[in-house]
């Protein structure tokens, strides 16, 4: 390895524990401030919390079921996330598949995207029942049109002299599909993943709102209601990291598929 080369990587090196450090710094000064103006009374504790007051929350998980509402957020997160993904993309692919479907349905796609998707919560409750399944249509509701229109996008836009030096060589739709547009948009995947990370939370979120009996929305309402702000405060911030962990396994994942094909190109 090259001396240019080393000193390239101890300055990416020293770039992450800078970024690292000062974003540990940030925290624990927020943390720190927030908890000084509330045992100093400048800041209601009752209204805003503290972070002492929080930590007391998550040391006392049984009494208040967290670990219980926790599981069904997370349950009806990844469900809605995993179907809106899969259903979305396949949407995608029969779109670009059919230039005669896209243009037909591509109007009521960018419709239905603008829709606030809240204002189907009733009607979604009443089609199919409230209960944990209401829950997970909403979130698939609010996360499917901006995968299909996401990846769609994606496949519309992939480097048409490919595709078309591929149809010189007899290649058909499937092969086109398959061994182009598809490894083309891996980045496009990726990018929806992300996004839908934070749509699937919005959307169960939403739903707990109006109808669960359990749920860290479920939490929050009753915690709103009854003024107790800590199992508020509390309920946000375990939204905060579970969105974090979620976030960080895509970047995970598109780390290790990143990886693979410099491994296989090599």
């Amino acid at each position: 390895m090259s001396e240019e080369r080393k000193r390239y990587l101890k300055k990416q090196k020293f770039e992450k524990i800078l970024v690292l450090s000062t974003q540990i710094v940030i925290l624990v000064t927020f943390l720190g401030l927030w908890e000084a103006l509330a045992n100093k009374g400048i800041i209601d504790s009752f209204i805003t919390s503290s972070p002492s007051r929080i930590i007391k929350i998550f040391a006392n998980f049984s009494s208040n079921n967290l670990l219980l509402h926790i599981r069904v957020t997370i349950y009806e997160t990844l469900l809605g996330f995993s179907i809106g993904i899969v259903l979305g993309t396949i949407i995608a692919i029969i779109l670009w598949w059919s230039n005669f479907l896209s243009k037909v349905f591509e109007p009521y796609l960018v419709v239905l995207n603008g829709l606030p998707k809240v204002a189907l919560g009733p009607i979604i409750i009443i089609w199919v029942g409230a209960g944990t399944k209401a829950i997970i249509v909403m979130a698939i509701a609010i996360s499917l049109i901006v995968t299909i229109l996401e990846i769609l996008n994606g496949f519309l836009n992939t480097d048409k002299e490919i595709i078309k030096m591929a149809k010189t060589f007899n290649a058909n739709k499937f092969q086109i599909l398959t061994k182009i547009v598809i490894p083309a948009n891996i980045s496009t995947f990726i990018n929806s993943l992300k996004i839908n990370i934070g749509l699937s939370l919005v959307g169960v979120i939403s739903g707990e709102f109006l109808i669960s009996k359990a749920g860290l929305g479920y939490l929050i309402t009753y915690g709103g209601q009854v003024f107790k702000l800590d199992l508020v405060m509390s309920s946000i911030i375990i939204l905060g990291i579970f969105a974090g962990v979620m976030y960080g396994a895509v970047a995970l994942l598109e780390k290790t598929i990143i990886n693979y094909r410099r491994i296989n190109i090599k």
